[in-house]
C-alpha cells in the first residue's frame, strides 16, 4: 500500500469525528453530505459538511460552526430525504473544526441507520 493511503488512513483513524463515534457502540460509518442550519433566536448559522458516523438516534459530523451543547439544528440532504431537526449531545474540540455529536429530535422514518 503507497505511503500516502496509509498516512491517510491513519488520519481518518484518528479523526475528532472517530475518536467522538466510540462513545457511540451502534454508530456506522456513513458519508452523506447535509446542509446544517444552527436554530438559535436571532441567529442564523449554517453549513455544508458530511455526516461521518450514524445511529438510529444520532449523527456525527465536524463543524466548523459555534456550536454549545444542546444546541438545536436542522439537517438537512440536498435530496429532501433527510430533513431533521436535531440536538447536540456531545462536542469534543480539534482545533477550528468541531466534531458533534446531534440526537434526532423525533424518530426519522426515513433514516438509513436500523438498530
Amino acid at each position: 500500500m503507497p505511503r500516502e493511503a496509509v498516512a491517510k488512513a491513519r488520519s481518518l483513524q484518528d479523526s475528532a469525528t472517530t475518536r467522538l463515534a466510540k462513545f457511540f457502540p451502534s454508530a456506522t460509518p456513513v458519508r452523506i453530505p447535509v446542509h446544517l442550519t444552527r436554530v438559535a433566536p436571532g441567529e442564523v448559522f449554517d453549513e455544508n459538511t458530511v455526516i461521518e458516523f450514524g445511529t438510529q438516534k444520532e449523527v456525527l459530523f465536524c463543524s466548523a460552526l459555534p456550536l454549545e451543547f444542546a444546541d438545536r439544528l436542522r439537517v438537512e440532504n440536498a435530496d429532501g430525504s433527510l430533513r431533521a431537526e436535531a440536538h447536540v449531545v456531545a462536542l469534543q474540540y480539534n482545533g477550528q473544526r468541531t466534531a458533534v455529536a446531534a440526537r434526532f429530535t423525533h424518530p426519522v422514518a426515513n433514516w438509513i441507520i436500523k438498530a
